[in-house]
């Protein structure tokens, strides 16, 4: 089969890789779309983030959608031909994380394309792939594969909702309005917040922002001025989402954020210098968010329901043979959101 791998920076190869054996508790799947993540473009562009870096060559992607093509002999309620989502989690259910219920933190995590471990995790990003079966995820008939690939940025937006607490009633910034950030506007839809303000630096992401949402979008290179009201009275916001990972981002939260707000940090922007008397002074919750597990369900469920549509974050998809093509475009923000991989040219 074929694989999309990385071996280092600007060294991706469409190359044929072996599919394991199947297991008793485990499903073989026709890969349908994959999604390229920022995490993915980092290992393309620069050979990894932060500390971690590619040490062996490794098939990229986690956000996947697909057909299960055979079940193995133990695996009951799942069927050969049907249509779902995957989730990339793959927790160990034994470590004192997993025991307390936070898997997105389990001490032997297998989660698809990192090379946080070493050897390293292989992803997704091949026409087959073998998975456990609790990974899969039924979707509706009426829901394409090419959307049920975006359940888990949406994992992502609904954890980092999580991450805050209650928005209900809330008057809300996002910062950063790529996939996830557009795809978390949704999710605060659903979550009930009153008014939710999306900021960026580019009218593409602004656009995809109110289509998912937003109830004022503002251009932070072209319209400067915009966000001074906000900082109005020690600030306006009730919960911040930086989801950039950009410093500037992250201190304009703090501006506009009333005092005891809640700031949530979603985007992995590398070490950056805070504005610490500040942050003491407004009594400000700084919070992470990192992955998520439980909420790939509940954002399957939305997807499923059509309690959330998420049409307008893909901008582009190409079919396997111009994976290399799809990376470059994924990485010019000024013409893409999210860009999906086609597996198989028959893929709907």
């Amino acid at each position: 089969m074929k694989s999309v791998v990385c071996h280092a920076a600007k060294d991706l190869r469409i190359e044929h890789t072996e599919l394991p054996e199947l297991g008793a508790q485990q499903l073989r799947v026709r890969v349908a779309f994959g999604g390229i993540c920022g995490s993915d473009l980092h290992y393309y562009q620069h050979g990894g983030f932060g500390t971690v870096r590619i040490r062996q060559a490794m098939a990229l992607g986690h956000e996947v959608s697909g057909v299960i093509d055979a079940v193995g002999a133990a695996v009951s309620g799942l069927q050969k031909g049907q249509r779902i989502a995957i989730s990339p989690s793959r927790p160990c259910a034994h470590c004192r994380f997993c025991q307390a219920g936070q898997h997105n933190h389990c001490l032997n995590m297998r989660f698809f394309g990192s090379a946080m471990p070493f050897p390293h995790i292989q992803g997704a990003f091949s026409e087959q792939i073998i998975i456990e079966s609790h990974q899969a995820h039924p979707i509706g008939a009426h829901l394409s594969l090419s959307q049920a690939a975006l359940a888990e940025p949406l994992s992502v937006g609904l954890h980092a909702i999580a991450r805050a607490g209650s928005v209900l009633g809330q008057q809300v910034l996002v910062t950063g309005c790529g996939p996830i950030g557009s795809l978390l506007i949704a999710g605060l839809r659903r979550a009930g917040a009153a008014r939710i303000v999306a900021a960026d630096i580019a009218d593409l992401p602004l656009e995809c922002a109110r289509k998912m949402g937003a109830d004022e979008t503002i251009n932070l290179k072209t319209q400067s001025q915009a966000m001074e009201a906000y900082k109005a009275d020690k600030g306006q916001f009730d919960t911040v989402f930086e989801a950039s990972g950009s410093e500037p981002a992250l201190r304009l939260g703090l501006d506009v954020i009333r005092p005891r707000g809640v700031l949530v940090s979603v985007g992995m922007g590398g070490d950056i210098s805070l504005p610490m008397t500040q942050l003491v002074a407004k009594e400000v919750d700084l919070r992470g968010t990192f992955r998520f597990h439980p909420e790939f369900a509940t954002a399957v469920r939305f997807l499923n329901e059509g309690l959330i549509d998420g049409s307008p974050v893909i901008t582009g998809v190409l079919p396997l043979d111009r994976a290399i093509e799809a990376f470059d475009l994924a990485g010019d923000k000024s013409r893409s959101l999210k860009v999906q991989i086609a597996f198989e040219e028959a893929s709907a």
